[in-house]
């Protein structure tokens, strides 16, 4: 028997809903709005790292990421408060310098997951924290310092003695005493997150003084190593491509850990105030030892080799490097 034509039109209908359904994206799949603030340019070596990680979930098609970048004190709450009003879902940045700032406008956006560099604690419900806990690496590459200095000084140049700064600096210093109980440390603190041309100074003072192998905790470091041809270690990401004569090893952090946890959380709508140390770790690979690249067949053998069990130990929970966030002092 056949339809009406009120009856085919009505099947039809009725097939066309059901094609749309099956093929409209699940809320699973559907993409998180995530925006970050940042108080200093992406270009800066630590948000850097931030921004490519969550660039890298945006080329999976897991988010739509937007962000601000060298956002000034005074207008910090306005953006994160536009960024919140205007549904993203989480919400990264850096709120060491605007801390209460940032928790006042996490306060009044409870639905909105904030996951923010801080120092401090998290802050309930909604307002987690996380830092770069490389201190493994960073006391691998503190060994390799010790190992190719002939001087036996070794400088280091950083930006403010905060918390963040200061366990990679004697996570460092404790890898380099590994190798060398009598090496000796020039400490200097530049008081600015981003200024190359002031931190390349710092760096040239030091080598005046006989240092030849420097920590390049701020970009400028490396500068003035490749310039008096002295020796550099990276911090946070690996810059040897930029000097393959000067970078030996570097302690690099990898963000993406701490990112697909959040997302995950958010997804799930289980997000909470925790503390992301964990996620730095070299066992979920946020820590890392940078390859030796260029400098593989300049590094002793016996040097790689003591580095290499240190490392095998650390990842094997056998060594463990104490985590110490006092101001680093230098022993000249």
């Amino acid at each position: 028997m056949s339809l009406s034509r009120r009856q085919a039109l009505a099947a039809a209908a009725a097939a066309g809903l059901f094609l749309a359904l099956a093929h409209r994206p699940s809320a699973a799949q559907a993409k998180v709005k995530v925006a970050a603030v940042y108080t200093v340019p992406v270009g800066q070596l630590w948000v850097g790292r931030i921004d490519k990680a969550l660039k890298a979930a945006a080329a999976r098609g897991e988010i739509d990421y937007v962000f601000s970048e060298n956002v000034a004190a005074a207008d910090y709450e306005r953006v994160l408060s536009g960024y919140a009003e205007q549904g993203h879902a989480l919400i990264v940045g850096d709120a060491f310098a605007v801390e209460e700032l940032a928790r006042k406008v996490a306060r009044k956006h409870p639905k909105t997951a904030f996951l923010m560099g801080s120092s401090a604690r998290p802050q309930k419900p909604n307002f987690a924290v996380f830092d770069n806990y490389i201190v493994e690496p960073a006391f691998l590459t503190g060994m390799i310092a010790a190992g190719m200095s002939k001087s036996g000084r070794i400088g280091l140049v950083a930006g403010h003695p905060i918390a963040e700064a200061n366990r990679l600096m004697n996570a460092f210093m404790a890898g380099a005493r590994d190798v060398d109980p009598k090496v000796r440390f020039h400490v200097t603190f530049i008081d600015s997150w981003f200024d190359p041309p002031k931190a390349k100074q710092a760096a040239f003072q030091m080598i005046d003084q006989g240092v030849d192998v420097l920590y390049a905790e701020r970009f400028g470091v490396a500068d003035a190593a490749k310039e008096r041809k002295v020796l550099a270690i990276g911090n946070v990401i690996n810059t040897q491509d930029k000097y393959p004569e000067t970078v030996v090893a570097s302690a690099l952090w990898n963000m993406e850990p701490a990112i697909d946890a959040a997302l995950a959380a958010v997804k799930a709508g289980k997000f909470k105030a925790e503390d992301y140390a964990r996620y730095s770790m070299m066992k979920v690979g946020g820590g890392e030892l940078a390859p030796l690249g260029t400098f593989e067949d300049k590094v002793p053998d016996a040097l790689k080799a003591k580095v290499a069990a240190r490392e095998k130990a650390m990842r094997e929970g056998k060594f463990r490097v104490r985590i110490n966030n006092a101001e680093p002092r230098g022993s000249r």
